[in-house]
């Protein structure tokens, strides 16, 4: 009976595929592939492949690290509207209202032009040992960008907290828990099961956000793809090729974070 049920799931896998509008996307696909491949200029892969390499890195690990700081942030700023004071949500409600009400391009370039351009005036800084991470402009598109996401993920974590039943926190208060402990076992966990859905698309936007650190010098992957436009002249290729990038990089997210809400009960909270 067990063989018998796997052969008909994947039969009926196999059916969805062959669905004829699949079929059409598929045959498009491939034809687009084919025209790509031999009536496009690629020659210039080699001269590059390195440089690419290393722009994709830059741009995962500076994605990573901005969502990973950015939601650190974004759960005591959510906390603090949900459930705190008014000397705590307030200033919490006016970053996330600053932060989702202006560009993020323009955040960049406040801090990076604005703030940046500061540092140098003072000996203290330039003498210590700060000076030659603030000389240089990453540091001003991490923050940015992790300021951008946490302005964001922290409007969707007030949601989140807000939404966890209050019965189930009453019940944990009648057992004796603690409130770090409440927090820790019963909010937290389930606010975070229902801000996943999102947090996997504002991973996503995180994702396209990262090419703006290329206006303030940082070499990602867009930067690469610029610098091939400007050395080749050539338009469509590179920027078929980025995008192919992005979506590989979007595709893997999005199943990743498929699989992490595959893997937590329906009926949690």
């Amino acid at each position: 009976m067990a063989g018998e049920a796997t052969i008909v799931n994947a039969a009926a896998r196999t059916s969805l595929w062959l669905q004829p509008h699949r079929i059409v996307l598929i045959l498009i696909a491939l034809a687009l592939v084919l025209g790509a491949a031999f009536f496009m200029r690629w020659d210039w892969l080699p001269r590059y492949y390195e440089m690419g390499l290393l722009g994709i890195w830059r741009s995962l690990w500076i994605l990573a690290v901005t969502c990973f700081l950015g939601f650190l942030l974004a759960v005591p700023l959510g906390l603090a509207q949900a459930a705190g004071p008014f000397w705590f949500s307030a200033p919490a409600k006016a970053f996330c209202t600053v932060i989702r009400g202006t560009p993020l391009l323009i955040q960049l370039w406040l801090l990076y032009y604005g703030l940046g351009s500061l540092f140098p005036q003072y000996p203290w800084i330039r003498e210590s040992w700060m000076w030659p991470y603030l000389r240089q402009a990453w540091p001003y598109g991490v923050l940015a960008l992790t300021l951008s996401f946490a302005g964001y993920e922290g409007e969707v974590m007030r949601g989140a907290f807000a939404g966890v039943p209050k019965g189930q926190l009453e019940a944990a208060r009648a057992f004796g828990m603690s409130r770090w402990k409440i927090f820790r076992r019963i909010w937290l966990p389930q606010a975070i099961y229902r801000a996943l859905p999102t947090l996997t698309g504002e991973t996503v936007l995180q994702l396209k956000s990262t090419p703006l650190v290329a206006t303030i010098s940082v070499i990602d992957i867009f930067a690469v793809s610029s610098k091939v436009r400007q050395d080749t002249y050539l338009t469509y290729e590179p920027l078929l090729l980025l995008a192919l990038i992005y979506m590989a990089i979007t595709g893997i997210l999005v199943f990743a974070f498929s699989r992490i809400e595959a893997r937590i009960p329906n009926k949690i909270g």
